[in-house]
This record gives structure tokens, C-alpha cells and sequence, in this order.
């Protein structure tokens, strides 16, 4: 069973929201999907990080209805192609974190992680130097990325 949308609070329901006509396009968002979407993690570990989202507010991938974990992985593959075209990574993380032990910072509203990786990348910097290196910003990457998106939907 999937839960309601909290009123306020849960900034993945807020940016899902975003997508109704009564709220203002939200640059971060990508993609639109019918029962998820595509956002920019506004504090990415490399340019190109990626969030994929159900509009449902559960905490696991348990709670969510068949044709929504569908589009999960379907966008979830869209994105790994539309960040190879886009930025020719040499690896990709892709990832769900489940709970706050499993290093999940929201854990009331389930995502999947989408992290470009290169060799000698310099993703340690978030771990030894509590500094994040990115040269590109979130409003280029989205200007990168939104063009394919939408190429590759169905």
C-alpha cells in the first residue's frame, strides 16, 4: 500500500508536487515520469548525480505497487544510459539506502541513488576533506541532461 503525500516536510513530495500546474516548474527535476520522477541531488558527490523518485511517500521499496517499482527501474536505466551519453563515465554507483544505519539522510520517502564515477574521481574529498568537488553546476547539468531525457522517453 502506498501512503499519502504528506502536506509539507518531505522535500521529495514537495518536488513531486512540483509537477502539478498550481506550483512553479522545479529546475532540478528532469524527468516526469507517471508514477516517478527524475531530480538532481542538490548535494551531489559528482556532476551527473541523479535521484530517481516515486511520487508515493513510503519508506521501502516494500510499500510501493507493482507498476510504480516498474518505473523505478525503468527510469533508473534511463538514467544510467542518459549519464554515459551525457558525461562518459568510467563506473556508476546505483543505490537504495534503507533506513538511517544504512546511510539514508531521508529515510521517510525511498529514492534510488544514480552516481557517475570516473577513475580517479575525487569523491574522497567528501569523506577526508568534508568538501565536495564538482565543476560543473546543478542549472549546467541540468541543461546537459534534460535534452536526452527526453529523447530517450518512450
Amino acid at each position: 500500500m502506498t501512503g499519502d503525500k504528506p502536506a509539507s516536510g518531505c522535500i521529495f513530495c514537495l518536488r513531486g508536487q512540483a509537477g502539478d500546474a498550481s506550483y512553479p516548474p522545479d529546475p532540478l527535476v528532469l524527468f516526469r515520469g507517471p508514477t516517478c520522477y527524475i531530480v538532481l541531488n542538490k548535494y551531489p558527490y559528482n556532476n551527473g548525480h541523479l535521484l530517481v523518485v516515486p511520487y508515493s511517500h513510503v519508506p521501502s521499496l516494500a510499500g510501493l505497487r507493482v507498476d510504480e517499482l516498474n518505473e523505478l527501474a525503468a527510469l533508473t536505466q534511463r538514467s544510467e544510459l542518459a549519464l554515459r551519453e551525457a558525461y562518459s563515465p568510467d563506473a556508476m554507483n546505483i543505490g537504495i539506502n534503507l533506513g538511517k544505519p544504512a546511510g539514508a539522510g531521508i529515510v521517510e520517502h525511498v529514492h534510488i541513488h544514480v552516481v557517475p564515477r570516473w577513475n580517479g574521481d575525487t569523491n574522497f574529498m567528501t569523506v577526508f576533506g568534508e568538501t565536495r568537488v564538482l565543476p560543473e553546476d546543478l542549472a549546467s547539468t541540468a541543461i546537459r541532461l534534460r535534452p536526452i531525457f527526453e529523447r530517450l522517453a518512450p
